[in-house]
């Protein structure tokens, strides 16, 4: 089952903030070339984003309680907003689509292919001794987090590390990919109808993506799970 660690969500509460996680869960998607018209509609849409965000300092608490730098290791967001001017990476249409659903929200989105998951995700506290399977200087190569980082993981090994830093080679969505798991995460003070917003906004353009979509979203947060559709 889709979960969150009871011991993540302690995390964040030492450090003041509440977090909720979206996950939207979707198949029968045509992936392909980027769009990079959408990249552009998100960013105009955004506004000023080299203003103040404190959401962002929120997620740089987060990462400094597990051990983790910041100013070196960014959330995926603040990452994308660094960028932004000088424009959005292109990489796939679903890809640019969720990369600009989280500008245009301003909340970290990461998506995936549900196909090469290994039993459900689940985003926990590191032992240290999980398998990260990445590249560096071209080549592929395995990594291990740091104990206690905050990593989403399924049994195989580690899908993305530093909660929402970097994926895995092994799940990213690729060309041929039709069933995909896109992860929203929200810390205070982002508002919850900021983020059922961007899970709104991410469901209507993957249902545009061919007449055979199917989604349906999972919130998860200090409280039991519920589900929808």
């Amino acid at each position: 089952m889709f979960a969150v660690a009871d011991d993540v969500l302690d995390l964040c509460r030492g450090v003041g903030h509440e977090a909720t996680v979206f996950a939207v869960l979707a198949d029968g998607l045509r992936n392909g070339p980027g769009e990079p018209d959408l990249l552009r509609e998100a960013v105009a849409a955004a506004g000023d984003l080299t203003a103040p965000h404190p959401h962002l300092e929120a997620w740089r608490d987060v990462y400094r309680a597990f051990g983790a730098k910041p100013q070196r290791t960014r959330n995926s967001l603040e990452a994308l907003l660094r960028r932004a001017a000088s424009g959005l990476p292109r990489v796939n249409r679903l890809t640019d689509l969720y990369n600009a659903v989280s500008v245009l929200h301003q909340i970290p989105l990461g998506g995936e292919d549900l196909s090469r998951y290994t039993g459900a995700p689940q985003l926990i506290r590191a032992t240290g001794t999980e398998p990260f399977d990445t590249f560096a200087d071209g080549a592929a190569i395995i990594e291990h987090p740091e104990v206690g980082e905050v990593v989403w993981c399924d049994e195989a090994g580690v899908t993305c590390r530093r909660w929402n830093w970097r994926q895995a080679r092994r799940t990213q969505l690729r060309e041929d990919t039709t069933a995909a798991l896109f992860i929203l995460d929200a810390l205070h003070p982002t508002t919850d109808d900021a983020l059922t917003a961007a899970v709104d906004d991410l469901t209507t353009e993957l249902t545009r993506l061919g007449p055979d979509v199917r989604a349906a979203h999972r919130l998860i947060s200090a409280d039991p799970l519920d589900e929808g559709a």
